[in-house]
């Protein structure tokens, strides 16, 4: 009964949705100077809405970017899908978009000259009415990669003040922010990165230099979104819908465990430099989430030309010792000379700091 709910919810969404305007996929050095020409991502009144046929999705470890919301989507040319793999992200054809927008809940005293937004740990999935009233949200950029015949390109846009588009800004921008929690307030710098920023991160091979998605694996995407309106995960419904093939019908989810969430955490903030053919495959840290808890994921591992990102301390991770950890040391600073990542982040991101410093404490061994 669910499998026929998931196939008949599908063809109402590919088949009979009407598209608002047309998708268009631009050459790649045409980039248009508005958002709204791709026809991905619409700001129609107080709405932020998807297109038919842009399929929202979620991950299980999203990148941590300064508490910001992200409403993550992809477009494929009609008739055309993904190709399920079970380590890697899924192989999208030709044409594809895949877009990320950044927003953030305003706060209580949120005001035109005070961009006083929420600080909150959590995801905002897109409900199943499909849109975002943007009176209650502050829109800060839409991220695009596209899929071309010789490889992906990456284009950020920013959104104006009057939150009805976004413009290419090739060279990034910068948001003054004043982030807001029941505890605190702190004042950040919410970077939209250039798209030379964009490309370093999504070349997880650095020898290849290919541009690549970085969510849509597997592992990340193995779970229930609630804009599908029910239970089954996303998996089922992209194969019902024939937006992927090749995943096995009895995929079954992640076992969540303390390590698992760590892991995870760390593979999505870390691994697309830190992995044996990433930028950082110099250092020996190998943080992706299929590596083993050994030497290269950092137990008992020496630092190697870390400078003063090292704070003194002997290794990248010491078990039961968090504080004598590099990894953790450079996770709690937000000087770009120490933090890690480099890119993306000018908050500490205190939730994820306590799981990694819980797992730390509780791992046995010594050095």
């Amino acid at each position: 009964m669910r499998q026929a709910a998931a196939l008949l919810a599908a063809s109402l969404l590919l088949g009979c949705a009407q598209p608002r305007q047309d998708v268009v996929v631009h050459p790649a050095e045409q980039p248009p100077a508005l958002l709204s020409e791709w026809g991905v991502v619409l700001a129609t009144g107080n709405r932020l809405e998807l297109n038919a046929g842009v399929i929202p999705y979620e991950l299980n470890a999203p990148l941590f970017s300064d508490y910001a919301l992200k409403l993550r989507a992809v477009w494929m040319p009609p008739g055309s899908h993904a190709e399920f793999d079970a380590s890697r992200e899924f192989s999208f054809p030709v044409g594809t978009i895949i877009s990320k927008t950044f927003y953030y809940e305003k706060a209580s005293d949120w005001a035109a000259d005070r961009h006083a937004v929420v600080m909150t740990d959590r995801q905002h999935e897109l409900p199943p009415a499909g849109s975002l009233l943007t009176d209650q949200y502050l829109l800060l950029e839409t991220r695009l990669l596209v899929r071309y015949a010789d490889g992906w390109r990456a284009y950020p846009y920013v959104w104006n003040a009057a939150q009805d588009d976004a413009r290419l800004e090739i060279a990034g921008d910068v948001h003054a922010l004043e982030l807001v929690s029941a505890t605190d307030r702190q004042s950040i710098n919410y970077v939209v990165p250039d798209a030379n920023q964009c490309s370093n991160c999504h070349t997880p091979d650095h020898s290849a230099g290919e541009l690549r998605p970085l969510g849509p694996k597997a592992w990340q995407m193995n779970r229930s979104y609630a804009w599908w309106d029910d239970d089954l995960g996303q998996l089922q419904h992209w194969t019902a819908a024939g937006l992927l093939q090749g995943a096995p019908a009895d995929l079954s989810a992640p076992a969540v465990t303390a390590e698992w969430r760590v892991k995870a955490y760390l593979d999505a903030n870390c691994a697309h430099c830190h992995n044996p053919v990433g930028a950082a495959d110099t250092s020996a840290l190998h943080l992706n989430i299929e590596a083993p808890v050994d030497r290269h994921y950092g137990v008992c591992k020496t630092p190697v030309a870390v400078g003063r990102g090292s704070g003194d301390r002997p290794y990248d991770i010491y078990p039961g010792r968090p504080d004598d950890s590099i990894l953790l040391y450079r996770m709690q600073h937000a000087d770009p000379a120490i933090a890690m990542p480099e890119l993306g982040r000018s908050a500490i991101h205190t939730e994820g700091v306590a799981m990694v410093r819980a797992w730390i404490a509780a791992m046995p061994g010594e050095c």
